[in-house]
């Protein structure tokens, strides 16, 4: 079905527009940059035609209108935090007629946090989607750095688990539940720092999307959602440079046009700068856990070139590290070095005046190798993830009324785990594994307001398991999934619109997590005995333009999820077991809702959002997680008020609110110790605990404040950042540690962030 659906586009695609028709395509630029604008809003008007047509640019910044009526036309292009512009164009029958746009920044983009109101609703985000604003994330006070991941937990159901974290839980799914990509290549540990912050620097990004659920066919293998991110292609008209100096990172760029091609390249940098406050702090404080030494770096490179007006070849790459030792006592230390590499070549090609292709070939390495020693005693846990891939995707824009997507992806997939104690090996593991998928997805607009979008996609995985520390052969096995979406809209005019969507969804990987340090986070796939993870997925939303300056957004959704499988807590040794017999397996579900209300326009600008959310888990074969219970992630009540003042000469104040119920913990109760066992300690303390994760810890809630100031020297521009986060001092509470072996038992609270200050001072020359 997928293959002949493939070929039936590719024949269509061939077959010249109708003679009496004509079209007009191109690309939607930043005229001060060259840089491609994503998801850019272009329009036909017509005098004397209340009718109007438009399209939004894709992932390439490439817009198609086909099947327009020959004679004069208005086009119309607009994107958030840029001058609208407008074109007259003569079209002729059977003409097709390439228009680049270049749109003028309105001087006022870092003042916004967002601009969709000025847009027609009818080609704003689909249900559970959302376009984070770069701007917004660097304006955001911080904890040390600018951060896209901190960012997006601001957004209504997105949540985080701590201070400590900047992990995504979206709408009731664990971190591995969300797709990462970056420049269309899989991320698989997206973090620094022990998983403080994300590994994507700021410099580097031109556009986020995020789809928080029921997320189209273009995109597969995680059950909840995806965060897709592309780096900036380069400055096509200048030679730029940017540096960045922070107390915790400094970050240094450099963009410009390729000499003698059409084309341009941008280079980003960020190293730690950590180094003298930690050795300031083992000097003043005698206490463990301080780094004896610490950096990370990341490197962001792409380059891109125009081979013709209608061929487009980029090459992107990224690599990010981090090194830790920390030593604990006299005779006991770590040391944590992890990171990843992605590398991507991507094709693009205008096939006609309705079809745009792209062929991609990636590249996505991750590793950790942490080890240690306590005493003379040592240990190791090396992990890798290596994983290739290629990837084909065909849009047809053939009429105003349809638009059809294919496109295949398969690839290789390598997961390596081992662990030895004491220089004796305890676990050996490989599994070498094959996918692939393809998908169709047609959008239809049969009149009166109405768009239905329909995706079927298909995925195979096939994974080689061995038995773990046993002389046995590998066993292969392969699952074959099929995934319906469906999406429905309903436009009133330019300002509200009522949308519906839902789909089916499978996952063949699962993240086994380590809440001290991300670094020991460990993928597992499917494999025999071990089915792919599904769910379904309900959406239905309401978006709304209150006026030209706000903006609604109401959603409920609902999630199934079956077939949850990670590692069973009480295996130690897995010598002897079976694929199956590592794993429990659980179902769970998550329903809730948001709101989102924005205002785009004037000195104040900002957001309010809200999440009333629930998510449950349980084990059925597992007697003490055999009820539904909450994870520690789940939270009825999530606010987070967002503002953004412009206090003139250059000053900008940005302020941050959030409240949240406090995360769910379990609560031991009493306890009781047996004695007289035959063992080298004869006492043996039991505690009982009420019911899991039945209460919870206090209710958090933080505010950060930060000042931005902007302004020119001779030789560069510049951005000063004074922030504080937590101004209010509100240590929150982390969670809380028990002492059994006291008696009464005795309780420790562990506490979030204090108040952080931060500095920064930004140059762009």
């Amino acid at each position: 079905m997928i293959r002949l659906s493939f070929l039936a586009l590719l024949a269509a695609l061939a077959v010249p527009a109708v003679a009496q028709s004509a079209a007009i395509n191109g690309f939607v630029r930043d005229a001060s940059s060259g840089e491609t604008l994503l998801q850019a809003t272009v329009r036909v008007e017509r005098e004397g035609d209340a009718s109007i047509r438009g399209a939004a640019t894709n992932a390439s910044g490439f817009y198609s209108l086909g099947d327009l009526e020959p004679g004069t036309v208005t086009v119309v292009a607009s994107y958030i935090g840029f001058r609208t512009r407008r074109e007259t164009v003569v079209l002729e029958a059977g003409e097709t007629v390439r228009l680049d746009l270049e749109l003028q920044p309105d001087g006022v983009v870092s003042d916004e946090v967002v601009v969709e109101a000025q847009e027609s609703i009818e080609e704003e985000r689909a249900p559970g989607t959302t376009t984070v604003s770069i701007d917004l994330v660097e304006a955001l006070p911080t904890v040390f750095e600018a951060d896209l991941f901190r960012s997006i937990q601001l957004l209504p159901g997105v949540k985080a688990s701590s201070d400590f974290s900047s992990a995504l839980y979206i709408r009731g799914g664990s971190p591995d539940q969300t797709l990462i990509l970056l420049d269309g290549t899989t991320v698989y540990n997206p973090t620094h720092f022990f998983g403080f912050f994300s590994t994507f620097n700021t410099d580097a990004i031109k556009d986020v999307r995020l789809y928080k659920g029921a997320y189209p066919s273009t995109y597969g293998g995680r059950l909840g959602s995806v965060v897709d991110v592309y780096n900036r292609d380069g400055n096509r008209n200048e030679t730029r440079g940017s540096l960045t100096a922070g107390i915790l990172a400094s970050r240094v760029g450099l963009e410009g046009p390729l000499p003698g091609l059409n084309g341009s390249y941008s280079l980003n940098a960020r190293r730690s700068t950590l180094e003298p406050l930690l050795g300031v702090l083992r000097e003043q404080l005698d206490e463990d856990g301080i780094p004896e030494s610490f950096y990370f770096y990341d490197l962001n490179g792409k380059v891109s070139v125009d081979l013709t007006p209608n061929d487009r070849v980029s090459v992107a790459g990224y690599a990010g590290r981090d090194q830790v030792v920390v030593p604990f006592g006299d005779d006991a230390r770590f040391d944590l070095d992890y990171g990843n590499r992605t590398g991507s070549v991507a094709y693009n090609r205008i096939l006609s005046s309705t079809a745009f292709a792209q062929t991609r070939l990636t590249a996505s390495r991750y590793f950790s190798y942490p080890s240690g020693e306590v005493g003379e005693t040592g240990f190791e846990r090396p992990n890798t993830i290596t994983d290739y891939s290629l990837r084909t995707d065909l849009e047809w824009l053939p009429n105003a009324s349809f638009e059809a997507r294919t496109g295949v992806w398969g690839g290789f997939l390598d997961l390596g785990l081992s662990s030895s104690f004491n220089n004796n090996t305890q676990t050996l593991y490989e599994n070498p594994s094959r996918y692939a998928s393809g998908y169709v997805q047609g959008k239809w607009r049969p009149g009166n307001g109405v768009i239905l979008t329909g995706g079927l996609r298909a995925e195979y995985f096939r994974s080689q398991t061995d038995d773990l520390l046993d002389d046995l052969e590998p066993v292969a096995s392969s699952y074959l999934r099929v995934s319906p979406q469906l999406q429905i809209e309903r436009t009133f005019g330019d300002d509200v619109v009522i949308q519906a969507a839902a789909g089916r969804y499978h996952q063949f990987l699962s993240l086994i997590t380590n809440e001290a340090f991300s670094g020991f986070d460990t993928w597992v796939t499917t494999g025999v005995g071990v089915p792919p993870q599904e769910s379904e997925q309900v959406v239905l939303g309401v978006k709304t333009n209150l006026g030209p300056t706000y903006r609604l957004d109401l959603e409920v959704y609902g999630r199934t999820m079956r077939d949850l499988f990670d590692t069973r807590p009480e295996v130690q040794d897995v010598a002897g077991l079976s694929y199956r017999e590592l794993f429990r397996f659980g179902e769970g579900y998550a329903y809730g809702f948001e709101a989102l209300l924005e205002r785009g326009l004037g000195r104040l600008t900002g957001l309010v959002s809200y999440t009333l959310g629930v998510t449950r888990r349980r084990y059925p074969a597992e007697q003490q997680f055999a009820t539904f219970f909450p994870p520690k992630y789940d939270r009825l009540h999530d606010l987070t008020v967002v503002a953004n003042y412009d206090l003139g000469r250059g000053w900008r104040a940005t302020a941050a609110g959030a409240y949240a119920t406090g995360q769910a913990f379990t609560t031991p109760n009493s306890r009781f110790v047996v004695t007289g066992l035959p063992t080298e300690d004869p006492d043996l303390i039991v505690s009982q605990t009420e019911a899991l994760n039945s209460s919870r810890l206090p209710p958090y809630h933080r505010i950060d404040l930060g000042f931005t100031k902007t302004g020119s020297w001779s030789f560069a521009d510049y951005e000063l950042q004074l922030q504080a986060v937590n101004v209010y001092n509100r240590r929150n509470l982390w969670f809380l540690n028990y002492d059994f072996d006291d008696n009464p038992i005795t309780v420790t609270e562990i506490r979030q962030l204090p108040i952080l200050p931060n500095v920064s001072l930004s140059l762009d020359f």
